[in-house]
C-alpha cells in the first residue's frame, strides 16, 4: 500500500437526478470517512450521469470544499453499469468501496466491509442483507419478494452460495477491480463483476448487512428492467442449464410416447407426430446446451488471459491471495 499502514479507500457513490438528497448523503458519508482517517486515507468519487436537476452542481459544490471529494460527469445517461466503469477507472483506492446514492446501506458498512477485505483478502466483499445476521427494513412485501426470488434465481445459476448477487454496495480490491474487463452498461455490471471475478478464481466473502428502505422514495432504474438484466444474467452464470435441462424433460416426454406407441400397437398419428416433434426438440437443445458449455469454457479461457495481460500492461500483477 502506497500510505504506510493506512489502506487509501475509495467509496463511490453513482447519482442520477438525487438533487434532493445529493449534499445529505455526501455530507453523511464525508463525515464518516473522516472520523476513521486513523485506520485510512480517503477519497470520495461522485458519478453525476447525465443528471437534469442539478445534481452535478451540488456534488461540485460540495467537492469545492475539500480536495479528497471528486464529482466525474456525464453529459447523457449512461445508466449504472458505465458510471461504475468510469468510477472504476479513476479510483486510485486500495480498496474501493461502491454506495448507493438514497445510502440504503448506511456509510457504515463501509468499515465493515473494509475491514472483511483486509482480514480476509477477499477480492470482493458483498454487503448482504439475505444472509445470516443481516436484515430488511422498510421494503414493501411485493418488492422484498421479488428481490428474494431474483437473487435465490442467481444463487442458483452461479457458482458457490452467495445470498445476494444483484446488490451495489460491495468493496472491492482496488488493483482487482481496475483490471476486469467490463461490459455492463446497466443494473447487470453487479452480476458481471461476480461472474467474472468466479472465471479468476477470486475470493467472494459476503457479511451481513441492513438494507434499510425509504418507502416514499422510487427507485432510480425501472424494476421491470431489472428483472430483465437479472434473468440475462442468469443465462450468463449457467448458459447450458437453460437448453440441456429443457432439452431432457423434452427427451423424457418423447421416450414416454414412444414406449406408449409401441406397448400400444395402435395407429396414432397425433401422438407419433407428437413424440417425433419432442425428439428434435429435445436433441436440438441437449446439442445447444453442449455447445454452450463449449462456448462458456473458450470465454473463460480469453477471459482470464486477457485479464492476466492486461494487469502485465499496468504493472499490476500481484499475487493470488
Amino acid at each position: 500500500m502506497e500510505n504506510g499502514d493506512r489502506p487509501l479507500i475509495t467509496v463511490i457513490i453513482p447519482a442520477y437526478n438525487e438533487a434532493g438528497l445529493i449534499e445529505n448523503t455526501l455530507a453523511k458519508v464525508a463525515t464518516y470517512l473522516t472520523e476513521g482517517e486513523d485506520r485510512w486515507e480517503w477519497e470520495l468519487l461522485v458519478v453525476d450521469d447525465g443528471s437534469t436537476d442539478g445534481t452535478g452542481d451540488l456534488a461540485d459544490a460540495f467537492a469545492a470544499d475539500d480536495l479528497r471529494v471528486r464529482v466525474l460527469h456525464h453529459r447523457v445517461n449512461f445508466n449504472l453499469g458505465q458510471a461504475l466503469r468510469y468510477a472504476f477507472g479513476e479510483s486510485r483506492g486500495d480498496y474501493v468501496v461502491t454506495l448507493d446514492a438514497d445510502l440504503s446501506y448506511s456509510p457504515g458498512h463501509i468499515g465493515r466491509i473494509v475491514k472483511e477485505l483486509d482480514k480476509t483478502r477477499a477480492k470482493v466483499v458483498l454487503a448482504s442483507p439475505y444472509a445470516r445476521g443481516g436484515s430488511v427494513l422498510g421494503v414493501p412485501g411485493s418488492r422484498l419478494a421479488a428481490s428474494k426470488a431474483a437473487n435465490r434465481f442467481l444463487s442458483v445459476t452461479a457458482k458457490g452460495d452467495l445470498s445476494t448477487v444483484t446488490g451495489m454496495t460491495r468493496g472491492y480490491d482496488g488493483v482487482f477491480i481496475r483490471s476486469l474487463n467490463l461490459k455492463a452498461m446497466d443494473v447487470e455490471i453487479n452480476s458481471e463483476i461476480i461472474y467474472k471475478a468466479q472465471v479468476l478464481r477470486a475470493r467472494i466473502v459476503e457479511i451481513p448487512a441492513t438494507l434499510h428502505w425509504d418507502p416514499d422514495r422510487d427507485s432510480s432504474f425501472a424494476f421491470s428492467r431489472s428483472v430483465a438484466a437479472y434473468a440475462f444474467s442468469g443465462f450468463l452464470f449457467r448458459p447450458f442449464a437453460f437448453f440441456i435441462i429443457p432439452g431432457l424433460v423434452a427427451l423424457a416426454g418423447a421416450l414416454v410416447l414412444w414406449l406408449w406407441l409401441v406397448l400400444a400397437s395402435g395407429d396414432d398419428t397425433y401422438r407419433a407426430v407428437l413424440a417425433a416433434t419432442a425428439t428434435v426438440v429435445g436433441v436440438q437443445l441437449v446439442a445447444l446446451g453442449l455447445l454452450s458449455v463449449q462456448s462458456k469454457r473458450y470465454f473463460e479461457e480469453m477471459f482470464h488471459l486477457g485479464t492476466t495481460i492486461h494487469r502485465a500492461n499496468l504493472g499490476e500483477i500481484t499475487e493470488p491471495r
